[in-house]
């Protein structure tokens, strides 16, 4: 197996753990209510696609793809963990009051921000690094400065990251404000638990917009980046322990490396095979029980899934397709416009 484990340290955000997690959090729903909330999450996204488009900024900074990419480069040069760790962090954001960048703002000693909520707080501050040195890069332009929202640096960058390690380019739809709040309480429920199932995966994508195919195909982001232990540990060991669906060499491996009373800040790879590499070996590794999460693995145990997992695994370009596809869609939650949102000096401070 390619797997590593590594003990990571946050730069940015002070939580000591990386964890990934690509999916947000609901509950199960009865049809006609998510029947009725894919309708709206819809009719959300029409809106947002009619204020988003690409090139957004090419009359007041042209460069700005070009600038964010480079800083990009820069950081992923400095360590590939910049790639989990900003994917993850733009998943996050989306999820939880839509892709504003409120995931940024950091806490004060009056108010609790969303990044300090205990599901976040494992996100590794490689990403939040990445987007404050691409924001500093651009407004170091003069022309550009307080022009380009943070919430579109955090798409752009998080573009540029899958394309160095080895996935889709593709374009972005720019147009993003930043929004005006980022409260510790309006995480609860957006973000999902490791131990979600299919139905509780479905309804809460569904109220983002998102169908069974985008949740399939987005659920790649955890083929970068990687998940502390207490995020599986249940299923290595335990009274329900080794879970049934997790492949058993995989299980003793995951035994030997995340020992009863480990390390808390002890991270393991969540791709075995090619982990600094975004493609679709995620879901080969789903067909042979090397999911991590049981919210990962789940996606092949389910026979409503399962195909969709199949047909990504047999065809990389179909997986690239079906991912942009997703990624896209995603990008479109939640948009802010007027004067629902701004451009912020400094994305991690709201503007006074």
């Amino acid at each position: 197996m390619g797997a590593f484990v590594c003990l990571l340290e946050s730069y940015i955000h002070l939580a000591p753990i990386y964890r990934c997690g690509a999916r947000g959090a609901g509950s199960s729903m009865k049809p006609a209510a998510a029947a009725l909330l894919v309708v709206l999450a819809a009719s959300a996204t029409m809106c947002a696609a009619q204020q988003l488009r690409r090139n957004y900024y090419a009359g007041v900074c042209p460069d700005v793809e070009t600038i964010v990419r480079a800083a990009v480069s820069k950081k992923y040069r400095e360590t590939f963990i910049t790639v989990g760790a900003t994917v993850h962090l733009f998943f996050h954001d989306c999820f939880v009051t839509g892709c504003d960048a409120s995931i940024l703002i950091a806490s004060t000693p009056n108010a609790t921000a969303e990044k300090d909520n205990p599901i976040n707080l494992p996100l590794a501050g490689d990403g939040f690094d990445t987007v404050h040195r691409a924001k500093a890069a651009v407004d170091a332009v003069p022309r550009c400065r307080n022009r380009v929202s943070c919430a579109d640096i955090l798409a752009m960058a998080t573009r540029d990251a899958i394309a160095l390690a080895g996935g889709p380019s593709y374009a972005v739809e720019l147009g993003r404000l930043d929004g005006l709040s980022s409260t510790v309480s309006s995480v609860d429920g957006k973000l999902a638990p490791p131990s979600f199932n299919v139905d509780q995966l479905a309804a809460l994508f569904a109220t983002n917009g998102l169908g069974m195919d985008d949740m399939v195909a987005l659920s790649a982001g955890h083929t970068v980046g990687f998940a502390h232990c207490g995020t599986f540990a249940g299923r290595i060991r335990g009274a329900a322990a080794p879970d049934p669906a997790m492949n058993a060499s995989l299980a003793a491996r995951l035994r030997e490396w995340c020992p009863v009373g480990v390390d808390p800040r002890i991270a393991v790879t969540m791709d075995m095979v090619t982990p600094r590499v975004f493609d679709n070996q995620y879901f080969k590794n789903l067909q042979v029980g090397m999911g991590l999460l049981a919210s990962d693995q789940v996606l092949y145990t389910d026979p409503r899934s399962r195909p969709v997992v199949d047909a990504l695994a047999r065809n990389s370009v179909a997986f690239n397709q079906a991912f942009v596809t997703a990624i896209t869609k995603m990008g479109r939650i939640g948009v802010k416009t007027g004067a629902q949102g701004n451009i912020r000096r400094n994305c991690a401070v709201l503007n006074s």
